[in-house]
Protein backbone atom coordinates (compact mmCIF):
# COMPACT_ATOMS: atom_id res chain seq x y z
CA UNK A 1 0.00 0.00 0.00
CA UNK A 2 1.33 3.34 -0.98
CA UNK A 3 1.68 6.04 1.93
CA UNK A 4 -0.80 8.40 2.19
CA UNK A 5 1.36 11.13 2.80
CA UNK A 6 1.91 11.27 -1.55
CA UNK A 7 -1.49 12.64 -1.93
CA UNK A 8 -2.89 16.12 -2.30
CA UNK A 9 -4.67 15.96 1.12
CA UNK A 10 -1.84 14.13 3.12
CA UNK A 11 0.39 16.00 5.88
CA UNK A 12 3.49 16.71 3.31
CA UNK A 13 1.05 18.44 0.84
CA UNK A 14 -0.52 20.58 3.68
CA UNK A 15 2.28 21.63 5.16
CA UNK A 16 4.11 22.20 1.76
CA UNK A 17 1.12 24.73 1.08
CA UNK A 18 1.09 26.25 4.39
CA UNK A 19 5.09 26.66 4.04
CA UNK A 20 3.87 28.83 0.63
CA UNK A 21 1.21 30.86 2.39
CA UNK A 22 3.23 31.93 5.28
CA UNK A 23 6.03 32.25 3.56
CA UNK A 24 8.14 30.19 5.71
CA UNK A 25 9.76 27.22 4.68
CA UNK A 26 9.96 25.70 8.78
CA UNK A 27 6.12 24.72 8.14
CA UNK A 28 7.69 21.94 5.54
CA UNK A 29 10.97 21.27 6.79
CA UNK A 30 10.13 18.63 9.60
CA UNK A 31 8.94 16.56 6.63
CA UNK A 32 12.76 15.54 5.07
CA UNK A 33 15.67 14.84 6.64
CA UNK A 34 18.10 17.62 6.90
CA UNK A 35 20.24 15.96 4.55
CA UNK A 36 17.38 17.15 1.65
CA UNK A 37 16.56 20.29 3.53
CA UNK A 38 19.10 22.79 1.26
CA UNK A 39 17.14 21.53 -1.70
CA UNK A 40 13.93 22.12 -0.20
CA UNK A 41 15.03 25.77 0.65
CA UNK A 42 15.95 26.16 -2.76
CA UNK A 43 12.84 24.88 -4.67
CA UNK A 44 11.04 27.11 -1.60
CA UNK A 45 12.73 30.14 -2.85
CA UNK A 46 12.44 29.64 -6.52
CA UNK A 47 8.69 28.74 -6.01
CA UNK A 48 8.09 31.79 -3.87
CA UNK A 49 9.50 34.37 -6.76
CA UNK A 50 7.73 32.02 -9.62
CA UNK A 51 4.48 32.77 -7.72
CA UNK A 52 4.65 36.75 -8.13
CA UNK A 53 4.25 36.00 -12.09
CA UNK A 54 0.84 35.32 -12.41
CA UNK A 55 -2.04 32.97 -11.40
CA UNK A 56 -1.03 30.02 -13.78
CA UNK A 57 2.76 30.20 -12.77
CA UNK A 58 1.59 30.05 -9.08
CA UNK A 59 -0.09 26.90 -9.59
CA UNK A 60 2.57 25.19 -11.82
CA UNK A 61 5.42 26.20 -9.19
CA UNK A 62 3.05 25.22 -6.42
CA UNK A 63 2.58 21.50 -8.00
CA UNK A 64 5.97 21.55 -8.66
CA UNK A 65 6.97 22.66 -4.77
CA UNK A 66 4.76 19.36 -3.32
CA UNK A 67 6.21 17.07 -5.52
CA UNK A 68 9.28 17.97 -4.61
CA UNK A 69 8.66 17.77 -1.12
CA UNK A 70 6.73 14.42 -1.57
CA UNK A 71 9.88 13.17 -3.44
CA UNK A 72 11.91 14.27 -0.51
CA UNK A 73 9.58 13.15 2.03
CA UNK A 74 9.30 9.73 0.51
CA UNK A 75 13.34 9.42 -0.13
CA UNK A 76 13.92 10.06 3.46
CA UNK A 77 11.04 7.18 4.43
CA UNK A 78 13.22 5.22 1.86
CA UNK A 79 9.80 4.82 -0.08
CA UNK A 80 9.55 5.31 -3.52
CA UNK A 81 8.30 8.63 -5.41
CA UNK A 82 5.61 7.46 -8.08
CA UNK A 83 4.05 10.88 -7.86
CA UNK A 84 1.52 12.98 -6.17
CA UNK A 85 -1.84 11.26 -6.03
CA UNK A 86 -5.29 12.78 -5.81
CA UNK A 87 -6.96 13.84 -2.90
CA UNK A 88 -8.47 10.75 -0.92
CA UNK A 89 -5.84 8.65 -1.95
CA UNK A 90 -5.13 5.37 0.43
CA UNK A 91 -7.20 7.67 3.13
CA UNK A 92 -8.88 4.87 5.34
CA UNK A 93 -11.15 5.35 8.04
CA UNK A 94 -8.43 4.37 10.59
CA UNK A 95 -5.73 7.19 8.82
CA UNK A 96 -8.55 9.74 9.01
CA UNK A 97 -9.23 8.72 12.50
CA UNK A 98 -5.92 9.01 13.66
CA UNK A 99 -5.69 12.29 11.92
CA UNK A 100 -8.69 13.82 13.50
CA UNK A 101 -7.94 11.80 17.15
CA UNK A 102 -4.27 14.18 17.13
CA UNK A 103 -5.91 16.90 16.10
CA UNK A 104 -8.50 16.75 18.77
CA UNK A 105 -5.97 15.02 20.85
CA UNK A 106 -8.91 12.93 22.08
CA UNK A 107 -8.50 8.79 21.14
CA UNK A 108 -11.86 7.80 21.92
CA UNK A 109 -13.08 7.55 18.56
CA UNK A 110 -10.02 5.84 17.01
CA UNK A 111 -9.95 3.28 19.58
CA UNK A 112 -13.33 2.27 19.43
CA UNK A 113 -12.91 1.64 15.60
CA UNK A 114 -9.84 -0.35 15.85
CA UNK A 115 -10.80 -2.36 18.93
CA UNK A 116 -14.04 -3.06 16.83
CA UNK A 117 -12.29 -3.52 13.75
CA UNK A 118 -9.86 -5.69 15.22
CA UNK A 119 -12.89 -7.76 17.58
CA UNK A 120 -14.82 -8.13 13.68
CA UNK A 121 -11.91 -9.60 11.80
CA UNK A 122 -10.92 -11.79 14.52
CA UNK A 123 -14.66 -13.35 15.06
CA UNK A 124 -14.47 -14.13 11.43
CA UNK A 125 -11.34 -15.56 11.34
CA UNK A 126 -11.97 -17.61 13.93
CA UNK A 127 -15.74 -18.94 12.94
CA UNK A 128 -13.92 -19.93 9.43
CA UNK A 129 -11.22 -22.10 11.55
CA UNK A 130 -13.92 -23.57 14.03
CA UNK A 131 -16.24 -24.09 10.86
CA UNK A 132 -13.51 -26.34 9.33
CA UNK A 133 -12.49 -28.02 12.30
CA UNK A 134 -14.52 -30.97 12.56
CA UNK A 135 -13.78 -32.40 9.23
CA UNK A 136 -14.10 -36.33 8.32
CA UNK A 137 -10.72 -37.83 8.44
CA UNK A 138 -11.10 -39.53 5.47
CA UNK A 139 -11.58 -35.94 3.80
CA UNK A 140 -8.00 -35.25 3.22
CA UNK A 141 -8.78 -32.32 1.21
CA UNK A 142 -11.27 -30.53 4.47
CA UNK A 143 -8.31 -31.43 6.53
CA UNK A 144 -6.19 -29.61 4.82
CA UNK A 145 -8.25 -26.22 4.12
CA UNK A 146 -9.12 -26.55 8.03
CA UNK A 147 -4.89 -26.73 8.29
CA UNK A 148 -4.68 -23.76 6.38
CA UNK A 149 -7.22 -21.91 7.69
CA UNK A 150 -5.92 -22.67 11.33
CA UNK A 151 -1.90 -22.11 10.72
CA UNK A 152 -3.24 -18.66 9.20
CA UNK A 153 -5.67 -17.75 11.76
CA UNK A 154 -2.64 -18.39 14.49
CA UNK A 155 -0.07 -15.98 12.10
CA UNK A 156 -2.55 -13.23 12.03
CA UNK A 157 -2.27 -13.12 15.20
CA UNK A 158 1.61 -13.86 16.21
CA UNK A 159 1.80 -11.10 13.72
CA UNK A 160 -0.25 -9.05 15.06
CA UNK A 161 1.16 -9.27 19.02
CA UNK A 162 4.56 -8.65 16.88
CA UNK A 163 3.65 -5.72 15.70
CA UNK A 164 1.68 -3.71 18.69
CA UNK A 165 4.94 -5.49 20.77
CA UNK A 166 7.76 -4.46 19.09
CA UNK A 167 5.72 -1.44 16.56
Amino acid sequence: MAPHSESMDGPVVNAAELALDMENINYILPFVSPEDENELKDAFERTVVVRELSGDAAELADYWFFETAVRLHLKWREKPYTGIKPAGYNRSPALTLAEDSVKNENLTDLNNFMVSFINEDLQIRFEDVVSKKDYQIDDVESGRDYVSSMLDFVRYLDQLYEFMEKG
